[in-house]
Formats: C-alpha cells, sequence, structure tokens
C-alpha cells in the first residue's frame, strides 16, 4: 500500500488511497508537511481505501451551509462520522471507530472538501492530546507569538497585516487555522496547512505570548480579561463541531484550561489602524 505521511504539530499522520493522495497532491497547503521517511510510527492513519461501506448517521449533532455546500458531523453506532453534500448532490463521507487509529473517507474527493475533511480527522484524532486546531490569525514576533481571536470579519487578519507594516520584524505564522498544543506545561502554537484565504503554510513553532480577543469600535482600548471572560473569549474560536459531543468537548475544556493558567488574555476595541497594533504589540511586548 503507497503512503504518505503528515507532519502536522509534530503529529505524524499516515495517508493512503489513490483517491486521497490524488486529492493531496492537488492542495498546495499541504506539501510543506509532507514527510517522507517518518522517524516513528505514525498517530493515526487516514485512507480512502474502505474495507466497508460507508455507515450512515445514528445521531446529527451539528449542521451547517456554506456556499451550498451541506455539513453535518455527528456519530454512528461504531464512531464519529461527517459528511459533506456537493451543490449538485455528490455525497463524501469520513468516518472514525470509536478507540480507533484509522480514519476512512469515500465519496465524491472534491479538494475543499478533503481539505476540511482532512482537517476534521486532524482534530478527531489529536484532541484527547492537549492538541486544537483553533480559529485564529497568528502572528510571531521574535521567539514568541500573539493570536488573534474574533468572528469572521472582526478583523484578525487585518490586524496581523497591520502589525507586519509596522512593528518591524513581525511576521504570520497562519492567518486561519494554526494548531494550539500544550508540550511539557507549556503553549505552543504551530503553522498548519489551514491557512483560510491567506496562503501561508510554516512549518514552525512558538510559544504563546498571549491572546486578544478583537472587535471593531471608534477607539483603541485594551484591557485583561479575568478566566471566566478568557474562556469565552477562546472558546468560539474552538472547532464548533465539537462542541455538541461531551468527549471531544471535555479534552477542548481541559486544553484551555491549560492555555488559561498561563497565558494572558485581552480584549482590544480598535480602528483598523497602526495604532491598533502598536497598543497591543507594546501591551504583549513591552509591558
Amino acid at each position: 500500500m503507497t503512503k504518505t505521511y503528515l507532519s502536522i504539530a509534530d503529529h505524524l499522520i499516515a495517508l493512503s488511497g489513490d483517491a486521497l493522495l490524488h486529492t493531496l497532491s492537488l492542495l498546495d497547503g499541504f506539501r510543506p508537511f509532507m514527510v517522507e521517511q517518518p522517524g516513528n510510527a505514525p498517530l493515526a492513519h487516514v485512507t480512502s481505501d474502505c474495507p466497508t461501506k460507508a455507515p450512515e448517521f445514528t445521531q446529527k449533532l451539528y449542521h451547517n451551509e456554506i456556499d451550498g455546500f451541506t455539513h453535518d458531523f455527528g456519530r454512528y453506532q461504531d464512531g464519529y462520522i461527517y459528511e459533506s453534500i456537493t451543490p449538485q448532490g455528490e455525497v463524501f463521507k469520513l468516518w472514525m471507530p470509536k478507540n480507533g487509529s484509522t480514519v476512512y473517507m469515500d465519496g465524491c474527493m472534491v479538494p475543499r472538501i478533503v481539505r476540511f475533511a482532512l482537517w476534521m480527522a486532524y482534530g478527531w484524532v489529536t484532541n484527547p492530546l492537549d492538541t486544537i486546531a483553533i480559529h485564529t490569525s497568528c502572528i510571531v514576533w521574535e521567539d514568541r507569538c500573539v493570536i488573534f481571536l474574533g468572528e469572521s470579519g472582526t478583523g484578525k487578519s487585518t490586524h496581523t497585516r497591520l502589525w507586519r507594516e509596522n512593528i518591524q520584524d513581525a511576521h504570520l505564522l497562519n492567518d486561519d487555522s494554526p494548531i494550539l498544543r500544550v508540550v511539557d506545561g507549556k503553549v505552543w502554537m504551530y503553522g498548519s496547512p489551514w491557512s483560510g484565504k491567506t496562503p501561508c503554510y510554516r512549518t514552525e513553532r512558538y510559544q504563546l505570548a498571549g491572546c486578544v480577543r478583537l472587535s471593531q469600535a471608534p477607539h483603541n482600548k485594551i484591557f485583561r480579561l479575568n478566566t471566566l471572560q478568557a474562556y469565552g473569549a477562546l472558546h468560539p474560536s474552538c472547532p464548533p463541531d465539537f462542541a455538541y459531543d461531551d468527549t471531544l468537548y471535555d479534552h477542548i475544556s481541559h486544553t484551555l484550561g491549560l492555555v488559561l493558567e498561563q497565558t494572558p488574555v485581552y480584549h482590544l476595541e480598535c480602528l483598523p489602524d497602526a495604532a491598533a497594533a502598536q497598543l497591543s504589540f507594546k501591551t504583549l511586548f513591552k509591558s
């Protein structure tokens, strides 16, 4: 069986199946994370070579629709399942048996669906390991980084662009879904193959200096959040599907607790200007 490997946030994932490997070759963001000769055993195996027919839902937990594509996440008798249906009615399924280390996929291998399915599969297998693919934009300065949180359209990408334009040596790690991982008590952010509309696929990691929740305002003002407020700021940026499954969300809550033990979280009310970037920079690194 032909296999390739992805190393994301130091988690090694094996991939196989002609359909999956062909689609993967069309997705530029994954190339920097490919490993030809793995140095250790993979954490999990994702394959499009399926031994049985794809299962059916026993319980749907989360549903959304984007650009005519429907997405459903839930459970089947033996584990987790994700299904996407294209505007033309073509069906894709991803599933993982309980307590298993193999994730299967079958159906129409549309690149945008496979890209998201690999994000989902990665989340399933790394969720118990203090790891979260978090919806945020991550900027690096010197040897540490900051993540900017907020709903789509809040200005995360704008704010990190302002850092790059106004703060010397600042650079982007990832603009949509970097990987947060707690290792030996320290919180790290890793680059990932999922960077939204901004191509930025860095195989780097940096220790997290702080988190900033953004909101648009007619002024620039920043203040530190208490623990409860900080949890509320981080929680919406975690995978929304996982919040509907007790086991998955228990792991997310545990990981967020570890983050909040040592990481400051701020709320920045801001304009889209250089002064806002300077304010958040000075607060995180110069205070």
